[in-house]
């Protein structure tokens, strides 16, 4: 285990997971309308960022982990537009 992060974080990180987890599920069953899909990714972006900063490490690693991160969340971005684009221009 790395020292800079010791087992009260891992466990603390992993109950907040668990947790969103659970707010997932709960937000699942709820009728929103149109805002079920906002509720979804906002959540699964706190999920993504707990991860992306106590697992991956990144407030403490290299700045090649910083890049690969924003290539990723870049080609990620230009995979939305493009299937946005191919959405809006169907014919149905």
């Amino acid at each position: 285990m790395n020292p800079r992060f010791p087992y009260l974080s891992v466990a603390l990180v992993t109950v907040a997971l668990l947790g969103l987890l659970g707010l997932t599920l709960a937000a699942a069953r709820v009728n929103l309308g149109p805002f079920n899909t906002l509720a979804a990714l906002g959540i699964s972006l706190a999920k993504a960022g707990l991860i992306l900063v106590c697992f991956m490490e990144l407030r403490v690693r290299a700045r090649l982990n910083w890049i690969a991160l924003s290539v990723g969340i870049f080609c990620l971005a230009i995979l939305f537009v493009l299937a946005f684009c191919d959405f809006a221009t169907r014919q149905y």
